[in-house]
């Protein structure tokens, strides 16, 4: 009994010790991931003003509405002193309607006290908080004052194309006031569907696939022979060692910048060489076509982090015994037979780190491809991280852009996972067999 109350004591232990790093990574990795998610059930567009917040419910904008409302009641006023009597007439009637709703908002007295509120804070030239710019209104006052507005819309357009009006200040306000009218933006899985028959993501994806794959083949193979040889003894090995990560020390973007200037179709020296050699046929090609910029950026990307894969290959290297080696040349075996018997079933576990690694951050590429290509031409290199910046920052698109965003997340937990399992199936199998 004394002995299992301390096992759970020690478990006890063990569990509030990992806690703080349960914690950490909760917050850290997990968080960002769940927040992308909820943002991604929204339609939320920075360059909408109606859908620039996540809206649960109807609202209204009281600092569009407490601006625009007697701006268009002012300029309604004077069109009617200018214009024909029954351009006027029909004028008055949209000013009514809109009064009518209006009046109907104000019977709500919290409505009204915002309004009042803000309206004193438009007046005395202050900024309006979030807290209180926005109103969560009815839905059935909410759906009138749209179609009210959307009314009033068509009846002073259709004056506007008659020439009844003297400006179009009237309409101007009025398509103004309609976007005070904040509906709910909740699509829930609705950017998914949308995606999954999106020509574009699995475009994007192969491109990121592709890439992946030939990178990460030709980082190992060169990686793991530039570990062997700097794992040799001979003259200037410490030196060697240095000079091989320098690839891997220069930042990302400043290497991107670099491969650009070299493929270059006029001047660069590396489009030139290739030309010379018969590589290619024409000295632009390798930014302007589709193979071509695919073979450039993964010619960058091989330079810049084979060297990484080399580094945790060497890592590995060193903690293979020396009298391993020194055991099988003396029962006559060769070189290639040492590296096959020996080298490699010995690397097993620090080669799966290394493509583990060097998958993940193939897979999630940003700054290499959007330095060099921008994802042209054409989308031909455009990977889904870029498809993901793109929709987010340049078109302003949140919604989509967080679908996008958790997309890449899933993908990413599946290499981890496939990996992990591997990983996880040979340290098991490693340890049952000693």
């Amino acid at each position: 009994m004394a002995k299992s109350n301390r096992r759970m004591s020690e478990k006890q232990a063990g569990y509030l010790m990992v806690f703080p790093a349960l914690l950490i990574i909760l917050v850290i990795a997990i968080w960002p991931v769940v927040r992308s998610f909820w943002i991604s059930l929204y339609d939320v567009r920075l360059n909408d003003p109606t859908k620039s917040q996540i809206h649960s419910s109807y609202g209204i904008d009281m600092e569009r509405y407490a601006n625009g409302l007697p701006l268009l009641k002012s300029n309604i006023a004077n069109e009617e002193k200018q214009i024909q009597p029954a351009a006027a007439k029909e004028l008055e009637s949209v000013l009514q309607s809109i009064n009518a709703v209006d009046q109907e908002l104000r019977q709500d007295s919290k409505f009204a006290d915002r309004y009042t509120q803000v309206d004193n804070l438009l007046n005395d030239m202050q900024p309006i908080p979030d807290d209180v710019k926005f109103f969560e209104a009815d839905q059935t006052e909410a759906e009138k004052l749209k179609t009210t507005l959307g009314d009033a819309e068509k009846k002073v357009l259709a004056l506007a194309n008659d020439k009844q009006l003297k400006s179009e200040a009237v309409l101007g306000l009025v398509r103004g006031l309609q976007g005070t009218v904040i509906e709910p933006n909740f699509v829930g899985f609705t950017y998914y569907k949308q995606y999954f028959t999106d020509s574009r993501l699995w475009a994007s994806l192969g491109n990121t696939v592709t890439f992946t794959l030939v990178s990460v083949f030709f980082e190992l193979i060169l990686g793991l022979w530039i570990a062997v040889l700097i794992n040799k003894q001979f003259i200037g090995r410490g030196l060697v060692r240095a000079a091989v990560l320098i690839p891997w020390a220069i930042p990302t973007v400043i290497s991107a910048l670099m491969w650009k200037f070299m493929y270059d179709g006029q001047n660069g020296i590396l489009a030139h060489v290739f030309y010379t050699i018969g590589l290619i046929s024409d000295p632009g090609v390798l930014l302007t076509t589709k193979w071509g910029a695919m073979f450039s950026t993964i010619f960058a990307d091989v330079w810049k982090t084979t060297p990484f894969m080399a580094l945790l290959l060497f890592a590995g290297l060193q903690t293979i015994p020396e009298s391993l080696y020194e055991a099988a040349e003396v029962d006559g075996a060769t070189k290639r037979q040492q590296f096959f018997s020996i080298t490699l079933p010995m690397l097993k576990t620090s080669i799966l780190v290394a493509l583990l690694f060097r998958t993940l951050d193939a897979f999630r590429v940003f700054d290499l491809v959007y330095v060099l290509t921008g994802g042209g031409p054409a989308n031909s290199t455009e990977t889904i991280s870029i498809y993901a910046y793109k929709t987010m920052f340049a078109q302003m698109n949140f919604g989509a852009g967080s679908a996008l965003s958790v997309i890449v997340f899933l993908c990413v937990a599946l290499i981890s996972m496939g990996y992990i399992k591997i990983l996880g199936a040979d340290l098991i199998g490693e340890n049952s067999g000693k």
